[in-house]
């Protein structure tokens, strides 16, 4: 079959037809795609300033959350207190600890160092000394204890005086109570309306 001039110019015809349709429906593609990703960076932005203000809102709710319970644990504090003082009149008595006198929130400054404690006990030969948390955990045990080392620094006036520890809370984690009393510390916490020493009956206190 002879290929004639005719045929050639309608093969280049078709060939050109073709690439003029491939060429608008690469521009097509091309708009389409465009138009695709103007869309999606205008929905990622939207998405990403939605994003942004939830973390605004939800930093503003940790903050004022944060707020609530600084404000609870101080007065919550101030209560536990407020019940453990009156209570180390009498409870004390049951171990051998006469109590003359209770002060609460004594505080004592060297320098740039200060010493608070949350209940001072002292009678005439011994001086006890009691940390107050709503929550009680070891950690707080262990603060007690280095303050305990550091007690006779801040008040000299009790260098004659035995002088004692005491943990006490509302609430205590797990195993905060044991460790304290193996530290030699009292552990005092709610009982019914009052507070009580939970140590054993033969629990002999560590004198600092």
């Amino acid at each position: 079959m002879t290929t004639t001039a005719d045929d050639i110019w309608r093969i280049l015809a078709e060939l050109a037809e073709a690439q003029k349709k491939t060429k608008q429906l690469s521009q097509e593609t091309e708009r389409k795609f465009q138009r695709l990703s103007q869309e999606s960076e205008q929905r990622f932005q939207e998405s990403d300033r939605k994003f942004q203000q939830l973390i605004q809102e939800t930093n503003r709710q940790i903050s004022a959350v944060n707020k609530q319970i600084s404000t609870l644990g101080g007065k919550w504090g101030r209560f536990v207190e407020n019940m453990v003082a009156p209570a180390c009149e009498t409870i004390f008595l049951s171990r051998g600890i006469d109590v003359h006198q209770v002060s609460q929130r004594v505080r004592k400054r060297i320098n740039s160092d200060t010493l608070e404690i949350d209940v001072l006990v002292t009678n005439q030969d011994s001086v006890l000394v009691i940390e107050v948390k709503s929550s009680l955990g070891v950690e707080d045990v262990k603060d007690l204890m280095a303050d305990l080392k550091r007690f006779r620094l801040f008040f000299p006036e009790y260098n004659q005086k035995k002088l004692y520890g005491a943990v006490a809370g509302i609430e205590i984690e797990e195993g905060a109570d044991k460790y304290a009393d193996r530290q030699g510390l009292f552990v005092l916490s709610q009982k019914g309306e009052t507070v009580g020493i939970l140590n054993p009956p033969e629990f002999e206190a560590k004198a600092w």
